[in-house]
């Protein structure tokens, strides 16, 4: 039995990057560990995401939202440990997820964190990041040499111009897009790739035909949450 590590914020992770990926290595019967960063309250997922985001749309799906549910039930989820104490040799692979709503930059943000990410990525242990998780990875300069996707400019950009007479900055985390960052952060402009250009199709638990990924060596990477099943998949055979 392997151990996947997923570090969270207190609150505003995205539903679907969070709960797919735990549903599928649960049911392969591998564990997952949760992290945040003072450990020990259960975390929460960005509220918005449960309901729809604007006129009960952009939220996450059905599905998604139903292991969500599963999960909040989870011994796991109920009791994650403290960033301060996490030990790269304590777990087999490490997942980086993403949400773009405020309370993501505690986890964004966060030095002693980016630490211990550069750590397991020296280590040669599989990590999967997707959407903004990417910018944990990009922040702890592992992406150097590295091959990677993001969440693109053209759909936050989208999202943005969409919600923003309503929401405000919801869909702006940072000033800088995550593609710009993202991209600064990698040793040639050519190693960083957006995919096909698409707002709508998602990858479900049994057709990864709409999903994206780029995967390079133990490293895997997704755009947004319509690549959720296609990177746990992934992420899984790593292990």
């Amino acid at each position: 039995m392997a151990r996947l590590l997923v570090p969270l914020p207190d609150t505003d992770f995205d539903t679907t990057e969070v709960a797919v990926p735990w549903k599928i290595f649960r049911r392969a019967g591998h564990e997952v560990v949760f992290a945040t960063e003072r450990g020990g309250a259960r975390p929460s997922c960005d509220p918005l995401l449960l309901t729809g985001v604007l006129f009960g749309q952009l939220g996450a799906e059905p599905e998604p939202v139903s292991f969500y549910r599963e999960l909040e039930a989870a011994s796991e989820f109920a009791a994650p440990v403290s960033w301060s104490g996490l030990d790269v040799g304590r777990f087999d692979a490490l997942l980086l997820p993403g949400g773009h709503a405020p309370g993501m930059k505690q986890f964004l943000g966060h030095e002693g964190l980016h630490r211990f990410v550069a750590d397991f990525f020296a280590s040669g242990k599989p990590v999967g990041a997707i959407c903004h998780g990417v910018l944990a990875a990009a922040r702890s300069r592992a992406l150097r040499g590295r091959r990677t996707t993001c969440l693109p400019f053209y759909m936050e950009r989208t999202a943005y111009f969409l919600t923003a007479w309503k929401l405000g900055r919801y869909y702006r985390t940072y000033d800088a897009y995550v593609e710009e960052e993202v991209r600064a952060s990698l040793e040639k402009p050519e190693h960083f790739v957006r995919g096909p250009t698409h707002l709508m199709k998602r990858g479900t638990d049994t057709d990864d035909s709409p999903a994206f990924v780029v995967e390079d060596g133990a490293y895997v990477s997704a755009r947004w949450p319509g690549d959720a099943y296609k990177l746990g998949k992934a992420l899984l055979a790593r292990v």
